[in-house]
């Protein structure tokens, strides 16, 4: 996708992420393995061990560096397919296991076995 199209989308996510975890977070944000970390969110405001949306992670306590490098993929598939990467998410499957996105990410390292 091109990124005159996509970034914006992705700037418009990092904006509603940052948002959603100034909110959420009980922790301190803060950047690191190229992903701004929000730590302390409650459980029911993120999915799964946590969620990317657009540049920002938000989690409870999920942060080893393997699980941040996965981040850090999810944050770069933003930067390439902008608000698109919400709908081609769900289309390749919730199933994570065949989901091509958290396979590119890395099963393993994101927590899948």
């Amino acid at each position: 996708m091109s990124p005159f199209v996509a970034r914006p989308g992705y700037w418009l996510a990092s904006a509603v992420g940052f948002v959603w975890a100034a909110a959420m977070s009980r922790g301190r944000i803060h950047r690191r393995r190229g992903v701004l970390v929000a730590t302390g969110c409650p459980r029911w405001s993120f999915g799964r061990g946590g969620t990317t949306i657009g540049a920002v992670y938000l989690t409870r306590d999920a942060t080893s560096d393997g699980v941040l490098d996965h981040e850090a993929v999810h944050r770069r598939q933003w930067r390439t397919y902008g608000l698109a990467f919400i709908p081609l998410y769900f289309a390749a499957g919730l199933d994570a296991h065949s989901n091509r996105f958290e396979i590119e990410a890395g099963l393993e390292r994101g927590g899948y076995r």
